[in-house]
């Protein structure tokens, strides 16, 4: 007998709203949106290259580098690509570079050269259980509900003003169609507290070519809150609140190791008998201290209308739509023995079958996040309501721009992949062109 528990009033899919819209969208009518605050002049030496396996000499996607001695940091891209800035009184420091289930490895920054195709290669972290003396948990189930409850002695206590970088992109199939990017500012609560984090955006950009949509616009709602409500230990309780715990199934995958430390693997899945599409993936898990270090898992979309209805705000009635794909992606960082969210991303894949016609459109919409730098907020003020960002916010009606090639100058993003590299290139051509022709259209 299967079992209807209604979709949650806190879900992640109750953030990521989808808007389908007929009609082309004017492209002008959104304002510049802080496109005009002036940076403070800082000197500094921008690093690139490539983190690969040694062996394989595969690129290791989602791999951390971090400034020893600040917290300055960054992430390669789904290529393996990074983009590091340092400024210039750190750039005799050295960069640790981590990656789940390869050793560390740190080296000096001089030993990098500057802006351009560096490589660096990581080994594999082999196994060795024999010297490691730690009493495995009766039970996954168990193991997930104490890391749980000890988030408030292994994550970060203090209120913490982070850094962030945020990109969206929308592709139709595999062109892009929507980039938006954002530093925002992450007005982080402590762990234990349940007050929640709130956001200010401080500099954006965004370019949409409505033309390559087939009349239909796509929207995500939430923007960067798609991708902070994703750090599952600070809001346990759109995926394992005390309630929602019980809908799922959990079990022992083999270990790993991050960071020459035992980490579990514990799959999840929700139970047979649930109906209402619910989460399943793999939560890594520290053996020793009972620290959640990452987590990997998707939507389960088996059927089409519920998980349609989770998403689909606005559409067409001549269209069905419905997900294909929703998954999901949580990393944390550690500093001085706390832990604390670093880096989230969220795919979400839809079909469009429109009446009549032969061919159906493919689109999908991701997000991700990382935290660039961070500093322990002394006042514990939050932004005014007004200056904040809203759970509701729809980034690419708030922003333009992509004027400026150096346009975030010393702040640290993740690395564009060559498709969305190609595109701000093209982005940057036409307005060039349209520049140099007298003319005056918006991308």
């Amino acid at each position: 007998m299967k079992k209807r528990i209604g979709i949650h009033h806190k879900s992640l899919a109750t953030l990521a709203l989808l808007f389908l819209l007929i009609g082309v969208m004017s492209t002008n009518k959104a304002a510049a949106f802080f496109q005009d605050i002036q940076q403070t002049e800082s000197v500094f030496t921008q690093y690139k290259g490539e983190i690969l396996d040694a062996e394989s000499k595969k690129p290791l996607v989602f791999a951390t580098l971090s400034i020893e001695d600040s917290n300055i940091s960054t992430i390669t891209n789904t290529e393996g690509e990074f983009a590091l800035k340092v400024s210039s009184e750190k750039r005799e420091g050295k960069v640790i570079i981590s990656f789940l289930g390869y050793k560390s490895k740190t080296i000096l920054l001089s030993s990098l050269s500057e802006d351009s195709n560096n490589k660096i290669f990581m080994d594999v972290s082999i196994m060795e259980l024999s010297g490691v003396n730690l009493s495995v948990p009766k039970n996954a189930r168990s193991l997930v509900i104490e890391t749980l409850q000890r988030k408030g002695q292994n994550y970060f206590e203090d209120p913490t003003l982070m850094t962030a970088f945020y990109r969206e992109t929308i592709k139709k199939r595999r062109k892009n169609v929507s980039l938006s990017e954002a530093v925002v500012n992450i007005y982080k609560s402590s762990y234990s507290s349940e007050r929640q984090d709130a956001v200010q955006l401080y500099k954006a950009r965004k370019s949409t070519d409505y033309s390559k949509l087939d009349t239909v616009a796509l929207k995500l709602q939430g923007g960067p809150f798609n991708a902070l409500f994703v750090d599952v230990m600070k809001y346990p309780e759109y995926i394992f609140d005390e309630e929602g715990i019980e809908n799922y199934i959990f079990s022992f995958d083999r270990s790993t190791r991050v960071n020459d430390k035992l980490i579990y693997i514990i799959n999840f899945t929700q139970r047979a008998d649930i109906l209402d599409p619910l989460y399943q993936g793999k939560l890594y898990i520290d053996a020793e201290n009972k620290i959640l270090t990452s987590a990997i898992f998707n939507l389960n979309i088996t059927n089409k209308e519920l998980a349609s209805k989770m998403f689909v705000r606005k559409k067409p009635r001549n269209a069905k739509v419905w997900p294909t794909e929703v998954a999901y992606r949580v990393d944390y960082r550690e500093k001085n023995g706390r832990w604390y969210y670093g880096y989230s991303n969220v795919l979400l894949e839809f079909k469009v079958n429109w009446d009549k016609k032969l061919f159906n459109s493919v689109y999908s919409m991701a997000c991700e996040m990382a935290v660039t730098d961070w500093e322990k907020s002394l006042n514990n003020q939050l932004p005014k309501i007004k200056d904040r960002m809203k759970s509701s916010i729809i980034l690419n009606d708030e922003a333009v721009g992509f004027t400026d090639p150096n346009f975030w100058g010393e702040y640290n993003i993740i690395e564009p992949e060559k498709s969305i590299e190609s595109a701000i290139k093209k982005i940057q051509r036409q307005l060039r062109r349209a520049k140099s022709t007298g003319g005056t259209s918006a991308p």
